[in-house]
């Protein structure tokens, strides 16, 4: 029931952004947007994330091969694209990684520990995407510089409070709690902070986050707005902060909701900020398709499987269905 009424939830977190952002500035900076996109940008969105896709399947490989499931990049990369054309067709934007994490499950023969692959891989990009925000949102003007200070104190002190909690809690025994300590542990040891794998998941968590913003700066120059890249990235980082909230819908929702503000009081306007995130968000989502061709493949390969030597369908269950099977369970 919790489940229920949290994911539900969520979805209407997202409907409500969207229904104030529609009740205060109207239709037009949507249907602006959707106007303004040219295959240019498109193209460039389409190249950008084939980057950005490597950079995070490379990531991905590093954990998993830390953590004893290893996953090679022939098949990290497909995977990965699978994964996103999910996360961004589908609520609450995760639903891809938990397919991904499933199905690696699968293969390996140990879905606990692939679980806790794609958990640690997300986590450390997201990790020094915080990181990389707070710096340049130190360095240069922003709507939030003024309150920067506090937060990266804050951050900093959380973040060594955690440490100090998980060293003092005790780690030996029977418990559960004490099971999943050694387990954490472990898995920070071999799988993220280890020499051969940390120095390349930075690398390509700072790349994955390069090629994001380049790509909100595209949209928001297809968008129609002039202002220079060092004003637009704050805001670009802002805005994506934002996105890995989990109330929206397909990543819709808070997204637009802190380009607005943050272009309003940016002094852009609160209409170009919002047109900016519906052409990036549209950007994404075409960027995002060879996912489908992915999905759409592996399809028919079980479809194909799944028939006897008469050419009769046998019962199978789509990728798609997996994922149902996996969240709901």
């Amino acid at each position: 029931m919790s489940r229920t009424v949290w994911m539900w939830g969520r979805l209407l977190g997202g409907a409500a952004v969207l229904a104030v952002l529609v009740w205060r500035l109207g239709t037009g900076p949507f249907l602006d947007a959707v106007r303004m996109i040219n295959g240019w940008s498109l193209a460039a969105a389409a190249g950008i994330a084939a980057l950005t896709t490597v950079c995070c399947a490379w990531r991905w490989s590093l954990v998993a091969r830390g953590l004893g499931v290893g996953v090679p990049m022939g098949a990290a990369v497909p995977a990965y694209y699978r994964s996103q054309f999910l996360n961004t067709t589908l609520p609450g934007g995760v639903l891809g990684d938990v397919h991904r994490a499933v199905r690696h499950g699968r293969d390996v023969g140990d879905p606990h520990r692939a679980l806790r692959a794609v958990a640690w891989e997300r986590s450390a990009g997201q990790v020094v995407q915080i990181v990389l925000a707070i710096t340049v949102l130190l360095v240069l003007p922003s709507p939030v510089r003024s309150s920067m200070p506090v937060v990266a104190t804050a951050v900093g002190a959380g973040g060594v409070g955690v440490i100090l909690l998980c060293r003092a809690l005790p780690h030996e025994g029977p418990s559960r709690w004490g099971r999943t300590m050694r387990t954490a542990a472990a898995d920070l040891r071999g799988g993220l902070l280890a020499r051969r794998a940390w120095p390349g998941i930075v690398l390509a968590s700072a790349m994955v986050v390069a090629g994001h913003v380049v790509t909100f700066l595209i949209a928001a120059r297809t968008a129609g707005s002039t202002a220079s890249p060092a004003r637009m990235l704050p805001l670009a980082l802002l805005v994506l902060l934002a996105m890995g909230l989990p109330t929206n819908i397909a990543g819709w929702g808070p997204r637009e909701g802190v380009a607005a503000w943050v272009f309003s009081v940016a002094g852009l306007g609160a209409a170009q900020g919002v047109a900016t995130a519906v052409v990036y968000g549209v950007m994404v989502l075409v960027a995002s398709l060879p996912g489908a061709v992915v999905l759409f493949a592996a399809w028919l390969h079980r479809g194909t499987r799944g028939t006897d030597q008469t050419g009769t369908p046998q019962s199978w269950t789509p990728s798609t269905a997996d994922l149902e099977g996996a969240v709901g369970g």
